[in-house]
């Protein structure tokens, strides 16, 4: 086999999913960012060593920032670097971009997460939500909505037996 049909069997392209987000927020808008990663951290990444669970994107002096993200380092990493698993991360975006986050961020209750981070060729990329937070009531119609579909799958599935 060729080593190109072995990497779309190891796992594809994402490296690790924000589950969480998609529960507590509406998605408005996504934008694709790359991220100014250490060597260390790529390695890590590689073997699949990344929460992405209580991150968000904080936006300052016209740049955005990764906090929350947690790359746990290798074992085998190089003893000469001081590995910091949950620094903050520079977000690499397009002035435009930047320009249209900051206005809607400015707005209430809008705020910006991050929903994936996944390998785009040999870069690592980082999908940003422009995202307003659901209240309870949207929560349950959302989980309601869900088991509906699935029981609609079931039902469907049984039937053409």
């Amino acid at each position: 086999m060729s080593k190109s049909t072995d990497k779309k069997k190891e796992g594809g392209g994402t490296i690790a999913l924000n589950r969480k987000a998609k529960h507590e927020y509406h998605f408005e808008d996504r934008f694709e960012a790359g991220i100014a990663l250490e060597g260390w951290e790529v390695k890590s990444l590689r073997a699949g060593k990344c929460q992405l669970v209580d991150s968000y994107v904080l936006l300052k002096d016209g740049e955005a920032w990764l906090l929350g993200s947690h790359i746990e380092p290798l074992k085998s990493a190089s003893t000469h670097v001081d590995p910091d698993p949950k620094r903050t991360r520079k977000l690499l975006l397009s002035r435009r971009e930047l320009s249209r986050l900051f206005g809607a961020v400015q707005q209430k209750g809008y705020t910006c997460i991050c929903t994936a981070m996944y390998w785009k060729r040999h870069l690592v990329k980082c999908e940003i939500a422009l995202a307003k937070g659901k209240q309870e009531h949207d929560k349950r119609a959302t989980e309601k909505e869900r088991d509906w579909n699935r029981e609609k799958q079931r039902l469907t599935r049984h039937q053409n037996r």
